[in-house]
């Protein structure tokens, strides 16, 4: 399991998109077995939708020798309307075409799962830049409490320390969820700091067409550990002398500690229903949570559109709601186009690195030492040293040579392992390090070396107790080198240490995954970076054999990486945002975090990507999230429902649909609703999917609210590549007393620009903030 290193990324495996036209009599047998399906039907009435009416519907269209299937597996009332259930795909078809209240019908998606220092390296930067604000000030010890956060995730381990609910005060008043009870989990579990948790059953079919259910392990207690680790690093409280085994040791804290957790398991090891993800978050809307955070997503290779998208469909309704929704980016770079939960109403989420490095040390045998990088809590020492060898000089017969090199499965011979430190090539991408790891490990080796030829995309491997060390190229060719140069070579590996201050930080993770976004390439995707590299946060405690020392006990910390890590790290920060600026709408704190995030890192360079290149908008989005600069932004881009609704207009959808779903019953699209107008949206950054070189320039317009003082003057400045003519009009802004909101132009001119993606970014500024609006054109 790893995400990346312990959960796997949560990627649809597949989705099927029904045609609206009834299934032709041709169809396959398996077309008309049925599955369960999702049926969207609009924005609720805030009256409640009957079961009944939804029953009836299904009554009309399932054969009556079926009726057992007559039944929702759940029912969506509270902040929009629909149901899911089992169809068949003619069935799904007919009910897309015959019914006008019905917005989409699509196959219930399965998606899978997508700290002591990355909280304490935020605030770092942020001493950096402004020293006399820190994020533990005095003035910050009195923040409202009240702020609710929902984890949709696979559910908590309300045990541990990171759940307590010392010093907190009595559970706000708004708060209208639940804690469920089950086998393994009470009532009094609940506290008031973890004061909801509810779980979901999804569906499954029998080989009879019979519909069962199953209920995640009927439980809101979290057996894989995903949600307990991105409840506690988005608002767990403090924990003195957190570790893992002695590594990353330190105060553990989520952060907004002061913030409430609500938890909503709709996901197990397997994956997460997009139907019960869709439930989870009707419900946390009508709880009374403030704040949804989601680190799961589809996958980058089968993205539907957004009313074909559990998460987009429910994050819309969540906003409308007040509600602010944040989701990770996904695990699937470093490919472009791989950046996932688009849409402009979710907060998108990459993923970076914090000044933490983990070294697992090579000691050869002619004395010299190879510095790696690892999780590794083995017990070797210096002076505990063993035969080492290269894989493909210790081959099983009639191994190819390419095979035993990079230690594939059933490639070594058991007899010339054992006992040695084994050295492999990670050269072959579909043989994981875990693999590599089980084959030295089941053979009896003593150890192993991985030598990968793009060390510096990966992040630390945990081994558990087994001995594991991996090295770049360069370090590797001494490696063997070595090994070649002598009739009996040793090494040891030596445990895991961390190495704290390390540079150059924040670093975009390799795998975090990269826009533009492939459904609309006219909004700027991913919005922010933030720390999801070998997070420390709380864990279930496991008793696998091998994973921990002998003698100790499992830990209740773990370290992680993903952006699964990096959304609730911008979780709770918005929740630390909101909990000064109770008044501050969704928008105003997402713009918030993004005009005000740093694109430096902590040697005052640019942000960089893992190969060392100057990473672009496409990486990082705006920036890496700077949470006490956010606190005083100056000016803000309030996107408004509105605004979303006519990108659904631009985008290509229905009027009827569009009004179906919203509060504005007689909202209208505008006249000429095209793709390339999605630019226009009042949006924090600024993307242009097409920019004719050879026409005038392109022209988009903003609004910004004035959230400092009055009687200010900002003035723009413009940072561009060279031949992109930007121009900013009116170039100053006066915002006299009374005067809240000023809109503003930029145009494009790209005649002399080079080809594709132009970034740069235009700057308001007056003497105490920097409002910084990013921008990605591309020139054809």
């Amino acid at each position: 399991m790893a995400c990346l290193l312990l959960f796997p990324f949560l990627s649809l495996h597949c989705l099927v998109v029904i045609a609206s036209s009834s299934s032709s009599s041709s169809s396959s047998s398996s077309n008309q077995i049925p599955k369960p399906y999702v049926v969207y039907m609009g924005s609720s009435s805030n009256v409640g939708v009957a079961e009944l009416a939804h029953l009836q519907l299904l009554s009309s269209i399932i054969p009556s020798e079926e009726s057992d299937r007559i039944s929702l597996i759940h029912h969506y009332k509270h902040s929009f309307k629909g149901f899911s259930a089992m169809l068949t795909e003619k069935e799904a078809s007919v009910l897309s075409a015959g019914h006008e209240k019905i917005v989409s019908v699509f196959p219930d998606p399965i998606l899978k799962l997508h700290t002591t220092r990355s909280w304490d390296f935020l605030e770092a930067e942020a001493e950096a830049k402004a020293p006399t604000s820190t994020w533990s000030s005095h003035k910050y010890h009195n923040i409202s409490s009240d702020v609710i956060i929902g984890i949709i995730d696979t559910g908590i381990w309300p045990e541990s320390p990171s759940f307590k609910d010392r010093g907190m005060s009595e559970i706000p008043s708004k708060w209208k969820g639940v804690c469920m009870d089950s086998h393994d989990f009470k009532k009094s579990n609940c506290n008031r700091k973890l004061i909801g948790a509810r779980f979901y059953s999804i569906p499954l079919t029998s080989n009879n067409h019979n519909t069962t259910r199953t209920t995640l392990a009927g439980s809101p207690r979290d057996s894989v550990g995903h949600g307990t680790h991105t409840a506690s690093t988005a608002a767990g409280a403090h924990v003195a002398n957190a570790s893992y085994f002695g590594l990353a040791r330190g105060t553990a804290r989520g952060g907004s500690p002061s913030s409430r957790i609500a938890s909503y398991k709709a996901c197990s090891e397997d994956g997460c229903s997009g139907s019960a993800i869709l439930q989870a978050m009707d419900d946390a809307i009508a709880d009374g949570v403030d704040i949804i955070s989601i680190s799961i997503g589809m996958s980058s290779l089968f993205q539907s559109d957004y009313l074909n998208d559990p998460i987009a469909i429910g994050a819309f309704h969540a906003e409308q709601m007040g509600v602010m929704v944040i989701c990770s980016a996904g695990n699937d770079g470093p490919d472009p186009s791989t950046v996932v939960n688009t849409a402009p109403w979710i907060f998108t989420v990459g993923a970076s690195s914090i000044d933490r490095d983990f070294q697992s040390t090579v000691l050869l045998g002619n004395g010299k030492t190879i510095k790696g990088s690892a999780i590794s809590l083995s017990n070797l020492s210096s002076s505990m040293t063993y035969p080492i060898a290269f894989g493909k000089d210790i081959a099983a017969k009639f191994t190819p040579v390419s095979e035993a090199r990079t230690c594939r499965p059933g490639s070594l011979d058991p007899k010339k392992v054992a006992g040695k430190i084994i050295v492999c090539v990670d050269d072959d991408p579909t043989v994981p390090r875990k693999i590599k790891k089980l084959v030295a490990e089941d053979a009896d080796a003593k150890g192993l070396i991985l030598i990968d030829e793009d060390y510096e995309k990966h992040v630390p491997f945990d081994s558990g107790i087994f001995p594991f060390s991996e090295v770049g190229s360069v370090a590797g060719f001494q490696i063997i080198h070595y090994i070649n140069s002598t009739k009996n070579p040793t090494a040891t590996i030596l445990p895991t240490v961390d190495v704290p201050g390390y540079k150059p930080a924040p670093v975009v993770a390799y795998f975090s995954s990269r826009g533009p976004g492939e459904l609309t390439e006219n909004i700027l995707k991913p919005d922010v970076t933030a720390p999801g590299v070998a997070i420390l946060a709380a864990i279930v405690p496991k008793a696998n054999a091998g994973s921990f020392p002998i003698g100790k006990k499992p830990a209740g910390y773990a370290i992680t990486s993903g952006t699964s890590m990096a959304c609730p790290h911008v979780t709770g920060a918005a929740a630390f945002i909101r909990s000064v600026h109770r008044r501050w709408s969704s928008s105003i704190i997402k713009s918030a975090l993004m005009t005000t995030a740093t694109v430096y890192d902590n040697t005052g360079k640019p942000l960089k990507n893992n190969a060392g290149s100057t990473a672009s908008p496409h990486e990082t989005g705006v920036g890496e999230i700077s949470p006490l600069k956010a606190l005083n932004p100056g000016l803000v881009f309030e996107t408004t429902t509105k605004d979303y609704l006519r990108f659904l207009c631009y985008f290509g959808y229905s009027e009827k649909n569009i009004r179906s779903m919203s509060k504005y019953t007689n909202f209208n699209c505008p006249r000429n609703s095209i793709d390339n107008l999605i630019s226009n949206i009042n949006y924090p950054s600024i993307s242009i999917s097409k920019l004719d070189r050879h026409r005038a320039a392109e022209t988009v317009k903003r609004t910004v609210t004035n959230v400092g003082l009055q009687n200010v003057t900002y003035i723009s400045r413009v940072n561009a590549p060279s031949g992109l003519i930007v121009k900013v009009l009116p170039q100053k802004l006066v915002f006299a007393e009374g005067v809240k909101r000023m809109s503003f132009s930029v145009s494009f001119y790209g005649k002399e620009a080079a080809g594709g993606y132009n970034f740069g970014s235009v700057t308001w500024s007056d003497n105490r903030h920097s409002v910084q609006m990013m921008f990605a054109v591309n020139v054809q």
